[in-house]
């Protein structure tokens, strides 16, 4: 595990409640802990209770729970894992995700159905043509509690034989928290997935 937590590397942290997910970087590595200075205050954050843990490494994106072992401000002192896995090589875990959807920007909104999604941006189909210089809005529902709403721009546009579009681009967002939210929703789906 030493070889895969490393100083200096940025790390997101969510608690069970991730309306609390933060931020970090580790500042030291021991052999049983590690040691992150978070962005934020540590609301939501508890000793000895159970957070994920995401963070990139030269295998792809890295997995694990853990718990805090101290809490000294905004520093915390993490156990080591007892086991920790890779979701995928590309930078965000890419999952299913279809949803009637609206696209608003620009005095327009379109119909969309989403084909899948991840932190990084998303994919649809649609029968309206959409501007693909344009910078549109995009709420995406969660669970009944939970949406995070972010900025959507075009990347690609292709044809479909059938009628219609599908589009690809990226998202932006307003907070980064909505980030950290949807990578915490998109790794989850995705281990319920392979679980199956």
């Amino acid at each position: 595990m030493r070889e895969l937590v490393e100083k200096d590397r940025k790390i997101t942290v969510v608690p069970s409640d991730f309306k609390c997910a933060n931020k970090g970087t580790i500042v030291d590595v021991e052999p049983r802990y590690f040691t992150i200075e978070l962005e934020y205050e540590p609301v939501g954050i508890m000793r000895h209770n159970y957070c994920e843990f995401y963070t990139q490494t030269t295998h792809g994106t890295l997995y694990f729970d853990s718990y805090a072992e101290t809490i000294e401000g905004n520093r915390i002192k993490i156990a080591n894992p007892a086991k920790h896995r890779f979701l995928q090589r590309r930078q965000y875990t890419r999952i299913k995700y279809v949803h009637e959807l609206d696209l608003k920007g620009d005095n327009v909104s379109h119909k969309i159905t989403t084909l899948d999604i991840s932190a990084g941006g998303m994919k649809f189909r649609t029968n309206e043509n959409v501007n693909i210089e344009g910078k549109y809005s995009i709420v995406l529902p969660l669970s009944e509690e939970q949406s995070v709403e972010c900025f959507f721009s075009p990347i690609r546009i292709e044809k479909n034989e059938n009628g219609g579009y599908t589009l690809s681009g990226r998202f932006d967002y307003r907070d980064g928290k909505d980030r950290m939210t949807l990578i915490q929703y998109c790794a989850k789906r995705n281990i319920e997935i392979r679980n199956k």
